[in-house]
């Protein structure tokens, strides 16, 4: 498995910099923080009088409540080192006056940015969930509440997010992204509001957070690798996740990644790889899974390559995603069905080289089950439910 890069240096450096320019939304931008009054263009103007600077630069968001409308925040700036110090309330407009955007606050194009602080993100998705529950044509796509797109040395820390439209975080096309303390919530039947999405991304880190909401906790997309998952509460929610991939035939690809000391409550799933029931010349390699905790978890351990929601545009294909080396070490808790391990492998492109060990999974207090179909792997130390490797 190839090596992390360490952040300790990264970290250091953002948080005990001099910062040449020190900017107060409020007071230096009269930013409203009534609530109801657009605060765009003055975050607008601080982000211009930080990126301009050449010397490191901070920006306080303090704790007032700023409603803000659709904003990107555009680099590359002339310094690496911009701070926002986040301790009010940033509220989202309602979805009728953001149909065009697929995101809330966006940043594109930076280099060594840092978000902290115990302030949060107000999504207000709760008029845009009933939209789509109604079935309604008109509904928009929705929009991610923050994303960090073509960016590198992101660290965003203690904040939280509540209630997105769409997905909470989105980690695109980025590299060296740390996430810790981060406290994530939706109620388990908002639709599609997936805690933090990473997809062609490399050297991404979530450590200390906690994430419920209706969708998946994380996902991993495609195109992405070198991702640790590191002490994380899950629940409600879908679960981790690593895919879906493989809609089209051109390669899409995940590789090492590790999931570690990680709590599972009362999910749809815990640890999950999904691929189309499509052709495809994709791959998933070098992930280990350890050291996790399920609780009431429907299906506690998930491969399926024949995923169909909708049964439209897959059915009676096999995935040409090949999964190999999956390492699943210290598995402990129960399910919430009889299947507990549920290994559903394509016929053409087989899952080989699963490893158990110590896995302990019960179902009422009793022996749960285990599926397997097209996989092959090996077992060590005590293995409940029974293996079928």
């Amino acid at each position: 498995m190839a090596t992390f890069i360490s952040f300790i240096p990264f970290l250091f450096l953002l948080l005990s910099s001099t910062y040449a320019i020190d900017i107060n939304i409020v007071t230096d931008f009269r930013a409203a923080g009534d609530g109801k009054t657009d605060v765009n263009k003055a975050f607008l103007e601080a982000w211009a009088a930080a990126c301009k600077s050449s010397e490191a630069s901070t920006i306080h968001v303090p704790s007032k409540r700023f409603f803000l409308s659709p904003i990107e925040f555009q680099g590359p700036c002339n310094n690496s080192r911009i701070t926002f110090i986040l301790e009010g309330i940033l509220v989202a407009p309602d979805y009728k006056e953001m149909t065009s955007s697929e995101n809330w606050i966006m940043f594109n194009g930076i280099n060594g940015l840092s978000i902290i602080g115990g302030g949060y993100l107000d999504g207000r998705g709760t008029t845009f969930w009933a939209c789509k529950a109604a079935q309604n044509n008109d509904c928009p796509t929705g929009a991610t509440s923050l994303a960090f797109y073509s960016s590198k040395d992101i660290l965003v820390q203690n904040m939280r997010s509540i209630n997105a439209k769409l997905f909470h975080m989105v980690v695109f096309s980025s590299q060296n992204v740390v996430i810790q303390g981060v406290h994530i919530h939706a109620p388990g039947d908002s639709p599609n509001t997936d805690g933090i999405h990473i997809q062609d991304s490399n050297n991404v880190r979530i450590f200390n957070t906690s994430i419920g909401t209706g969708d998946d906790c994380i996902s991993i997309g495609p195109n992405t690798e070198n991702v640790l998952i590191r002490r994380v509460a899950c629940g409600p929610g879908h679960g981790i996740s690593i895919g879906s991939l493989g809609w089209g035939e051109s390669e899409e690809t995940v590789q090492n990644v590790v999931v570690k000391n990680v709590v599972f409550n009362g999910t749809q799933n815990g640890l999950r790889i999904k691929a189309w029931g499509r052709p495809s010349n994709g791959f998933v390699k070098g992930v280990i899974f350890k050291e996790v905790v399920m609780k009431n978890v429907q299906t506690p351990i998930v491969i399926d390559q024949n995923y169909c929601p909708q049964i439209e545009g897959c059915p009676k294909q096999n995935s040409g995603i090949q999964i190999s080396g999956i390492t699943y070490t210290n598995i402990v808790g129960t399910s919430a069905s009889p299947t507990a391990v549920f290994f559903n492998c394509s016929s053409t492109s087989p899952c080989k080289e699963i490893s158990m060990q110590d896995i302990k999974l019960t179902y009422n207090d009793q022996t749960a089950e285990s599926f397997c179909k097209n996989v092959g792997g090996t077992v060590a130390g005590v293995i409940s439910p029974p293996s079928c490797l």
